[in-house]
This record gives C-alpha cells, structure tokens and sequence, in this order.
C-alpha cells in the first residue's frame, strides 16, 4: 500500500460512490502510481459490495478487476484512453511550444487590456505603439529561433526585411506562393497601419481595434506557421498522405539533458525527424517515474474479450 492524505482517499470514496450510489466499499487501498511527463496516475484498489475495480486517476475512472485482473493492463488501457480523449481548454497547452514567443504573446494580451480602456486619441495612438513593439518582439524572437537563409542578414529591428527572409523560407516553393503572399502581405500591412496609427491625429477607437485585432491575428498565424517550419512538420504524411498528424515528445539515449518532438502519422506511423525543443529541467530527468506495483517484466495477454466496459450498475437487477 503506498501513502496517501484523507483528502485523496475521500476524493476516490467519492468518485466510487458517485458512480455506484447503492455500493459499500468495504476495502480501499492506493497500490500504484505512475509519473508521466507531469502527470500523475494514482491506482486505488477498491473492494465494494458491487465488485472489485481499479479506480485510476488524472482523469478519474474505474476498471472492472473481472475484465481488468492485471493492474498493469488496467493502466495500460487507461494511458491509451487518455491519449485519444481530445484535450480540453481546462488542460494546459505545453508550454515550451509557444516559449520563444512569450513577451510577444504577453503584448499582445496587454494591448487588449488597453484597448478596453482607451477613450481618446492619445489612447489610440498609444495602441499602434503597442502593435509596433509587439510585431517588433515577434520578429526578434522569429530571429532566435531559428537560423534564416541570407548573405547580409539585416538589422534586427528592420521589420520589412525579416518579414519577407522569413516568409520567402519557412513558405518556399511554388505550392506555397499563395499562403507566402498571404503572410507577408498581413505582415507587411499590419506594420504600416500601426505605425499610421501612431501618428494619426485623428483616429478613434475603432482604428484602434482594428489594429489590435489585426496584429492579434497575424502574429497568431505567423507563430504556427514558424513552429510547423522549425518542427519540420509536413502539411501530410510523406508516406500515406494523410493529414492527421500529431507532435510526439520523448528524451533520447544520446542526449538525455533535452526533449526532443517529431511529427508522428497518426494512420501509417510514419515518423519525422526529431527536434530538440528545449532543455529539461533537473526535476524533469525522468519523463516517467514509478512508485508501487511489482515489475514481472511478462508481457500481458488479455484472455477476456473487451466487448464493452463494465459500470458498476451493470450487476444491478
């Protein structure tokens, strides 16, 4: 039995009794636990008037020990669960996809707060020096994250310039000249109506939204895209041509101090290359970690057909 507060215990009490509300549980125990990147499964045993179960956590659910009777299957099924349920907006996105960007996601946050307050031309113009700066930081930080084709690399601050070494690269080719005149001409644009409103004597607080709303949405497309080119992120599978593909973290044996990302294919298991995305922490060293349960080592065989999953109130008359 591994350690556990009142408070988890009643959580799974709860959680049991919720599902099963003419139940007893007559015998209750946490018997494993299993890290993953951050997250954190706690298996409890639970014996009730109903039937055994496996009740797993993060997200919470239960498995019948009668179609479960290895905790190991158990906790295989539900981290293969977890996997195909769609994350929701209470999940956090991870954050070293966006880190790059940070005060420039920051910035832009801020000019919304102001544009809420904004009443008069000082306001307004205050906005476009905020949609200046923040397109500045993005293609700052669209400078660091990547090494760009050219002989004479511009000034870092000349907007103009980077806009178009990073478009005419991360879209190159003639399948991309639409999505490239797209980009560079939001970004182009976007700098030119901020720096109008900056001196405009005679704005008002619609110019003002527009340029916020403007600059929010072209940063926004510009960041993915960025990602995606550095990622090494196909619009389809290379193999099969599918469109659903997905990132896949993990550490390397070689290089175990960093996390690295490839795009995986979610039909044919296509695979692309690995990307080292940031350097992990000392407490992140181990993406999976394991407390409780006894290694065999043995390869689980599942001898009860999983037609469905049992609820408690399937042995309910």
């Amino acid at each position: 039995m591994l350690p556990h507060t009142a408070d988890e215990r009643q959580y799974v009490e709860d959680y049991y009794l919720g599902q099963s509300p003419k139940a007893t549980i007559t015998f209750l125990q946490k018997v494993y636990s299993e890290n993953i990147i951050g997250h954190r499964h706690d298996v409890w045993d639970v014996h009730a008037s109903d039937g055994r179960w496996w009740v797993i956590t993060n997200p919470t659910n239960l498995y019948s020990q009668t179609q479960f009777p290895n905790m190991d299957y158990a906790v295989t099924f539900h981290m293969g669960l977890c996997l195909r349920i769609p994350r929701t907006e209470e999940q956090r996105p991870s954050d070293f996809i966006i880190k790059p960007f940070a005060e420039t996601l920051n910035q832009i946050s801020q000019i919304g707060d102001a544009l809420r307050q904004a009443q008069n031309v000082n306001d307004y113009q205050s906005i476009g020096v905020r949609c200046r700066e923040a397109l500045l930081s993005f293609i700052g930080a669209a400078q660091d994250i990547a090494e760009w084709a050219t002989q004479d690399a511009p000034k870092r601050a000349d907007f103009r310039a980077w806009a178009e070494i990073i478009c005419n690269e991360m879209l190159s080719g003639r399948d991309q000249k639409e999505r490239r005149h797209l980009i560079k001409t939001l970004l182009l644009e976007c700098w030119t109506y901020s720096n109008w409103l900056t001196h405009a004597k005679s704005s008002s607080w619609h110019d003002a939204e527009m340029a916020q709303t403007t600059v929010e949405s072209t940063i926004g497309m510009c960041v993915s895209t960025i990602i995606r080119h550095v990622r090494m992120v196909p619009d389809a599978c290379p193999k099969c041509g599918s469109p659903n593909l997905s990132p896949e973290a993990g550490v390397r044996s070689d290089a175990p101090d960093f996390l690295w990302e490839r795009p995986v294919c979610g039909d044919c298991g296509w695979s692309g290359t690995p990307i080292a995305i940031r350097e992990l922490d000392p407490e992140e060293g181990e993406l999976i970690t394991r407390e409780g349960g006894a290694d065999t080592g043995e390869c689980i065989v599942p001898d009860v057909p999983l037609y469905k999953l049992e609820r408690p109130d399937d042995n309910e008359d």
